[in-house]
């Protein structure tokens, strides 16, 4: 072979090896997207069960926070609802970036023939890497908000 042809065939491998480790990072990023809604909905399934431990252990930290227990007993209690959790609409609040990242994912929710939707707020944090993997963690979770505002700033 002459030494063009072998520079071409390094050029394509090269290039073959760039493009499957750059499909792999994204592969990485949208996953951890998935993940995070995951998580939400997770959270938000034990909430309507009345699942009060269940929502504290979803929480990051809930377990040693007492304000953070009595909020998930209340949630658990105020928003519960007999039937099978619908995600209406869910946004975690992330930036599609390549590392640790932190947003409020805002979920709308309701249970099937429930007269209402439930908007709530809910804080997420993602660590780690497109190198390393990515870890999800559920930091708080807001109390119902009206249906067309925005999530809240502290809560």
């Amino acid at each position: 072979m002459s030494r063009r042809r072998l520079q071409l065939i390094a050029l394509i491998a090269i290039a073959l090896v760039l493009f499957i480790a750059i499909s792999a990072g994204l592969a990485r990023v949208f996953n951890a997207d998935s993940s995070a809604r995951g998580a939400v909905t997770d959270l938000i399934k034990a909430e309507a069960r009345g699942d009060q431990a269940g929502m504290v252990a979803r929480i990051a930290g809930c377990a040693a926070n007492p304000g953070c227990r009595a909020r998930a007993a209340a949630d658990a209690r105020t928003l519960r609802r007999p039937g099978s959790v619908s995600v209406l609409e869910i946004n975690t609040g992330l930036s599609s970036g390549l590392g640790g990242a932190s947003g409020t994912a805002r979920i709308a929710w309701e249970v099937v023939d429930a007269t209402r939707p439930i908007v709530q707020c809910v804080r997420v944090r993602r660590t780690g890497n497109v190198f390393s993997g990515f870890s999800i963690q559920l930091l708080k979770i807001s109390t119902r908000i009206k249906s067309n505002a925005d999530c809240p700033e502290h809560y």
